[in-house]
């Protein structure tokens, strides 16, 4: 997540690999490309000793405020360094793809290094070696070490200055990457990473505390392919059994060495582990609940409904074992937290164009989402795409032509009509007051969002200062996004536009509003209109 406000882990493994190769802290540099497309860096970039560009997206998506560099960019910047070193790495060691229903493509760029496997280590290589610089083609690809990015990942804390949207800045936190299935879904890039390779809970924690130390007040657990199977024990099955002592100990020492933190989110769980094992999910469910901030979501790569589909491509969980996890986190983390949001919900992911598709994974898909809506299930977010297929896949090896697409945009539609809107009012409800939400981007409507795991996009019909943080009461929902008006609501001063907006007010009840302005204070207003006293928890009178 390179994305503003998120910053990956790495830059900082790398900004911590080059301080151990002996760069000093004051000539090391990060731009975003968004920077870089702005006109930024131009000085930093024209003197720089050799440069690591960090790209790729194994699941393709779109943002707010950023656009993940493109090909034609990554060429540009090989040509506008000369014979200065250029690395590529990150993702886009597995293939480059803009979006998804598409074959990523392998890379060979004319004046750049692809590394194959860990650009941390790479980097860290081509430092210890005396003719890495001027050779960088005769550096062996290798995969890091946790330990060496114990190391990298608390020296390198202070980048994150160098993003542009520091101190409110998301930092991603690596706790193992690798499955530990013994098969594994057919699109999936994770097996390459191998089994699953788990971080010392201290060294997490030491990183926490160095970023804490530097400036980070907002984290989010995110580099795993399941958080609750985070140290778990392998049995022997496909499977392996979830220890809730461990995710109790990695989160009460965050919370320990970071006190005053006031984001704390997770990202991915496995449906399957938390259907086969309820006992041990529903304590680790509580453990983050417990040690968190409200907001949160756990992200469950469901991918489909079908039961033809997820045999066919080794998905992880049938339809009831999904359900049975949405069920569990919903009971856990379903209470409203004090930011306005549910403490804990589930997301859910699909994935078309898989294997064994057919016009009826649609259906299967729509009436596993109306189920949940009709058993009052609350889900944070749907996400809905078309498989990328990455070399050395399964899927890779699959016909890429896509013969439901008709089907896929009607589904997407439909999802975005029918269940979407209706699971957002029941996630926040009108009047509900969302705190702390982020001004991001302003026309004639400011979009804003809390840093979090998944924000949830706010327009606010005004234009409000970037940057700033407000306070929001919800009025109206869009598919994927809400509607609100800063809280309270100065009622003397607000815009017509915006008081037309407070719950149970109409055009015609805000011209009488407007009309009656200047009030002393609520009583008066209350005194000189009728049928007013709903406004009043959503009002100030200055």
């Amino acid at each position: 997540m390179g994305v503003p406000p998120y910053i990956s882990p790495y830059p900082r493994y790398i900004a911590g690999a080059m301080l151990e190769g002996g760069v000093s802290q004051d000539h090391i540099h990060y731009l975003t490309i968004d920077q870089m497309r702005q006109g930024q860096g131009q000085d930093v970039f024209q003197k720089a000793g050799f440069i690591v560009i960090i790209a790729g997206m194994t699941v393709p998506g779109k943002y707010l405020r950023g656009t993940p560099i493109n090909l034609g960019e990554i060429g540009d910047i090989a040509r506008m360094a000369g014979d200065t070193p250029v690395v590529l790495g990150g993702p886009i060691r597995l293939g480059f793809g803009s979006q998804g229903g598409m074959k990523a493509a392998r890379l060979d760029m004319p004046g750049i290094t692809l590394a194959r496997e860990d650009i941390e280590a790479f980097a860290s290589d081509m430092l210890a070696s005396p003719t890495g610089l001027k050779n960088p083609e005769g550096i062996v690809h290798r995969m890091r070490s946790t330990g060496e990015i114990a190391q990298w990942g608390v020296r390198g804390a202070f980048i994150i200055r160098q993003h542009p949207d520091y101190p409110h800045v998301m930092c991603e936190l690596e706790t193992y990457r690798g499955c530990a299935r013994h098969s594994h879904c057919s699109f999936c890039t994770e097996p390459f990473y191998g089994d699953a390779d788990f971080r010392a809970i201290e060294e997490v924690v030491a990183e926490v505390e160095a970023l804490y130390g530097i400036g980070a007040r907002y984290f989010r657990i995110g580099r795993q392919p399941d958080l609750f199977s985070y140290l778990a024990k392998d049995t022997g099955g496909d499977g392996a059994v979830p220890q809730p002592e461990a995710l109790e100990r990695l989160y009460r020492g965050i919370r320990s060495v970071a006190p005053e933190l006031k984001v704390l989110h997770m990202d991915n769980a496995n449906p399957a582990t938390i259907a086969a094992y309820p006992g041990e999910s529903e304590e680790i469910a509580r453990i983050i609940v417990k040690y968190h901030t409200p907001g949160d979501v756990a992200a469950m790569g469901m991918e489909s409904a079908d039961p033809k589909v997820v045999k066919a491509n080794c998905l992880k969980a049938m339809p009831d074992d999904v359900r049975e996890a949405v069920t569990l986190i919903n009971r856990i983390g379903g209470a409203r937290g004090d930011n306005g949001l549910p403490e804990l919900l589930p997301g859910l992911n699909f994935i078309h164009g898989l294997k064994g598709e057919s016009d009826e994974t649609f259906h299967h898909n729509f009436q596993f989402l109306k189920g949940l809506l009709d058993g009052n299930l609350l889900v944070r977010r749907i996400n809905i795409r078309q498989v990328m297929a990455f070399p050395g896949t399964p899927q890779w090896q699959e016909d890429t032509t896509y013969r439901y697409h008709k089907q896929f945009i009607a589904f997407k539609d439909r999802v975005r009509k029918e269940i979407d809107g209706k699971m957002l009012e029941r996630v926040v409800p009108v009047g509900t007051m969302l705190k702390d939400v982020r001004c991001e981007v302003s026309d004639s409507i400011t979009f804003g969002r809390q840093l979090a795991s998944y924000p949830l996009l706010v327009g606010i019909p005004a234009i409000l200062p970037l940057d700033r943080f407000i306070d929001v009461t919800i009025t109206g929902y869009g598919h994927r996004s809400v509607t609100g008006i800063p809280y309270p609501l100065d009622i003397n001063n607000a815009a017509p536009k915006l008081i037309s907006q407070l719950p149970g007010v109409g055009k015609k009840r805000a011209r009488s509003l407007l009309r009656g302005r200047p009030y002393q204070d609520t009583n008066d207003l209350l005194c000189r209109l009728e049928n007013m006293e709903g406004i009043v928890p959503y009002i100030t009178v200055e």
